[in-house]
Formats: structure tokens, C-alpha cells, sequence
């Protein structure tokens, strides 16, 4: 009679157990994200309505496109990349790092000058223009020059315009854009080269002029998934980003969508 009732005990845990794990929701299908630090309010606002939809996580890693492509070599644990421009995006391509017919050329953007908020300066990039005259005593904020997309972007835009070599010694290089924006917002430097959908994710700075857009290579964010993939939702949430709703979030922070 006892051992009848233990038997008894054990089906019918089993059956419990068995029912609440045929009741229990799917694990959410974790994706995670190495992305260029310009895209974080709009790719944390995509994120969040991928979620919504779909009840998959995407867990977003936000540094220099040069920084987590060398993670990425170095072994770091990504599902999908997204750089800030096609260099990097290359880089892993010729290592096989990423997978080649997953690239995708995702979004544009603008590259501005920038001021705190309450600065009345006023200036036109063209050719010639006096910047060093503009920065007076202070220093202009931008990505560190030789790695980071916004950097790279701005020297060449500078050089084109004739006033690298006025303000080559005149630099504050930040580890990437975002950390060279929050040094204007700051007042901790009076000018800024950053992207147009950082000056509008900062209320604490000004667009003082627009670079022309012949005066650097086309600003383009490349994504694709990695080599090392391991979420079985990596290509769905590249696929996510390429759509209408991903757009509408991508155009409201400034961004040209490429892809369509």
C-alpha cells in the first residue's frame, strides 16, 4: 500500500511537471548586437518594438565600429553587426567573420558641426572657411581620426575643405562619436564634427552648419549577421531592421534608409 501510494506521488508530480512545462511561454530568442555608438536611440527604439512583436530579446553592445570589429576578431560573442561605415564592415568580410550574403547597406546619414545649445557662432563649410578663427582658444571634438567612422568622416571632410592642417593640432579625439558629442554638450569643447542624428538626440547642442556632402565619402551603415552566430533569431532580426516599421524608427532620429 505504501509503495503503491509513492508510485502514485511520482506519476502525478510528473504529470504536473510535464503540464507546466507545456504551459510555460518559449524562452525568448536572444540576439545580440554589436552596433555603432551614433545608433543607439534609434536602434534601442527598434529593439524595442522587435520585442514587442516578436517576444525575442535583442541585447545591444554600442562602442566605435573600429572597437567591436576588433572584438568581434577577438572572439566576442555577436549575432549581428552594425558599423557606421564600409571599412569596418569590410574588415570583417576578408577575415570570413561575417557572413558575406547577410551585408546589407542599412542606413545614411549627415555630418554636422556642432555647438552647445546657447553659442551663436555661425559659419559656412566651404572651402577655405575659417575655422581656426572660430575655435579661438578651444579645442574641435571629434572621433579619434584614424579609426573611428565619425573621425575618419570629419578629416576627410576637413582636408577636402582646404582646413585640416589649421586644426590638425587643435583636436579633442574621443573613442567614438557619442563621447565626442557629450564634449560639446558639456561645454568641455565649443565645436564638434558629429553625425546630424546625434546633434538631434542631444538638446544640449546646436547644428552650426552641415558638411557638404561631396566633401567626404558617403556616410553608409553596413550590417550583416556574423560568422560566429548563435541565436537562431539573428537573421530575423536583421530581416526586422530592413522593414517598413524599423524605418519609420530609423527616420524619425534623422537617418536616410538604404534599404528598403
Amino acid at each position: 500500500m505504501f509503495h503503491g501510494n509513492v508510485r502514485g506521488i511520482r506519476r502525478t508530480a510528473l504529470g504536473l511537471a510535464l503540464a507546466a512545462l507545456v504551459a510555460a511561454p518559449a524562452a525568448a530568442a536572444d540576439v545580440t548586437v554589436f552596433a555603432a555608438a551614433s545608433l543607439k536611440n534609434a536602434l534601442d527604439a527598434v529593439a524595442e518594438a522587435w520585442a514587442g512583436e516578436t517576444g525575442n530579446a535583442a541585447t545591444i553592445s554600442y562602442a566605435a565600429s573600429s572597437a567591436l570589429a576588433k572584438q568581434i576578431e577577438e572572439g566576442a560573442p555577436a549575432d549581428v553587426f552594425i558599423s557606421a561605415d564600409v571599412p569596418w564592415m569590410d574588415y570583417l568580410a576578408e577575415r570570413d567573420l561575417v557572413q558575406k550574403d547577410t551585408i546589407v547597406e542599412l542606413l545614411g546619414n549627415r555630418l554636422v558641426l556642432v555647438a552647445p545649445a546657447e553659442s551663436t557662432a555661425a559659419i559656412e563649410l566651404a572651402p577655405g572657411a575659417d575655422l581656426v578663427g572660430l575655435l579661438g582658444d578651444g579645442r574641435l571634438a571629434m572621433g579619434q581620426v584614424d579609426s573611428v567612422p565619425a573621425g575618419k568622416y570629419g578629416k576627410e571632410a576637413l582636408t577636402a575643405l582646404g582646413v585640416w592642417d589649421g586644426v590638425a593640432d587643435r583636436l579633442a579625439q574621443a573613442e567614438n562619436v557619442r563621447a565626442a558629442l557629450a564634449l560639446v554638450a558639456t561645454g568641455e569643447a565649443p565645436f564638434g564634427i558629429v553625425y546630424e542624428t546625434d546633434a538631434n538626440a542631444e538638446p544640449a547642442v546646436r547644428v552650426v552648419a552641415t558638411f557638404p556632402e561631396d566633401s567626404h565619402s558617403p556616410i553608409v551603415y553596413p550590417a550583416a549577421v556574423t560568422t560566429a552566430a548563435t541565436s537562431p533569431e539573428a537573421a530575423a532580426f536583421l530581416d526586422y531592421l530592413k522593414g517598413s516599421g524599423a524605418a519609420e524608427l530609423f527616420e524619425a532620429q534623422g537617418f536616410t534608409v538604404l534599404a528598403r
